[in-house]
């Protein structure tokens, strides 16, 4: 079997030398399985950095299997500026952002086995080698992005993207150290390859971080209402830690992807996340907090820019040339927190690392008000701050 595969490969590399690049495998002179070898060779290397020998496996609540891998054998470490070294990290100090009773808070409740991993090992989602081809397909315009290229232009439908967000007014020149919020979740109905995300967006240069909620069946492979974090670093991009350019994770209870609980529309009681992207003061380092706890980190010297220029927080969807998904929870916002998807308490880091609990310096920004529309409410009339009132049907 092996001399035959060999055998194959040697006829193969004969011919694109005689008859062309690598376009020349489209060709009907090659078959099939003879592809699907060479697509295996390519993906697999990138797919054991991804999934790494683990201690053993544990599942959520909800049933997602999540490997417990050694904390210095996540994908990050797999990074040419982290080999060869051990890293030493502080955990993130901002009194004013941190609330004493989520200080100790455990997430074991989140695991069937009531605990997470054992110390010294972190949860990483196992992914499947299909997955893995899956994500490698995806292109450039599925990837997640911000609102600043994109204007209002209700008539044009070839935007695959849209948006309904409050962001930071350009222009201005300041540069910030991190953000906050608190979101209700829901789950905006998507069709397979689209998808519908709720999130922090922070724009380091031309590098970015997403922190917030999705749901994305190319990803996941469901329609659940999932945690999700994205990070862009040059070319390379990825979803939480299936990449060396991802987050580190730190927390051995914390499972990165998986579901959220969600809200009725019109109930009284909701489901709310509290996420935040925020830079430490003495190290540089990129912190990730979600319910007021460190579940990861991006090195100091990872991003283009050390500090971000412009920050949005809101809704974007993908829609894959169909008609658009619903965003947050698909009804158009009426300014009535039972009945609206809501960020709000949003804050900014500012460069003096003060902490800015207006945010007057946004402006609210839709691409297509047909689809989804956004209202800022900075002095609101219940017991919380700075309310961003956004979502709806899409079906553009």
């Amino acid at each position: 079997m092996k001399s035959s595969i060999l055998m194959m490969l040697l006829f193969v590399l004969g011919y694109i030398v005689c008859f062309g690049d690598m376009s020349s495998l489209n060709n009907s002179f090659v078959d099939e399985e003879t592809l699907q070898y060479f697509s295996d060779f390519k993906n697999k290397k990138q797919l054991i950095v991804v999934n790494k020998p683990a201690t053993n496996i544990i599942k959520t609540i909800h049933g997602d299997p999540y490997e417990c891998v050694d904390f210095y054998k996540q994908p990050a470490f797999e990074h040419s500026s982290m080999k060869n070294h051990l890293f030493r990290y502080e955990r993130l100090q901002i009194p004013s952002l941190t609330n004493p009773e989520t200080n100790n808070k455990k997430f074991g409740y989140l695991w069937k086995n009531g605990i997470g991993c054992p110390t010294g090992t972190v949860p990483i989602k196992k992914v499947t080698k299909d997955e893995f081809v899956r994500l490698n397909s995806f292109s450039e315009k599925y990837k997640p992005q911000g609102s600043w290229n994109f204007t209002y232009n209700q008539s044009n439908i070839d935007n695959q993207h849209h948006f309904a967000v409050s962001r930071i007014k350009t222009g201005k020149g300041k540069i910030y150290n991190g953000a906050t919020m608190v979101a209700n979740t829901y789950n905006p109905k998507v069709k397979f390859p689209q998808y519908s995300s709720t999130r922090i967006h922070i724009q380091l240069g031309n590098d970015f971080i997403q922190a917030g909620y999705t749901v994305n069946p190319k990803l996941y492979s469901d329609s659940k209402t999932r945690n999700f974090v994205y990070t862009k670093v040059g070319e390379n991009q990825c979803y939480n830690s299936m990449c060396s350019d991802g987050i580190i994770i730190v927390r051995s209870d914390f499972p990165l992807g998986s579901v959220e609980e969600t809200c009725v529309r019109g109930d009284i009681e909701g489901y709310v996340q509290i996420y935040g992207l925020l830079k430490d003061k003495a190290s540089g380092t990129w912190w990730l907090e979600i319910e007021g706890k460190q579940i990861g980190f991006w090195p100091a010297n990872k991003f283009q820019k050390s500090s971000d220029n412009n920050v949005e927080w809101g809704g974007e969807v993908y829609s894959a040339h169909m008609r658009s998904p619903q965003m947050g929870c698909g009804y158009f916002p009426v300014g009535r927190v039972r009945y609206d998807s809501v960020i709000y308490n949003i804050t900014l880091v500012e460069e003096n690392f003060n902490i800015d609990k207006r945010v007057k310096n946004r402006e609210a920004f839709s691409d297509n008000n047909h689809g989804y529309r956004v209202a800022n409410d900075i002095y609101s009339d219940i017991p919380v701050n700075n309310i961003i009132y956004y979502g709806g049907p899409g079906n553009i």
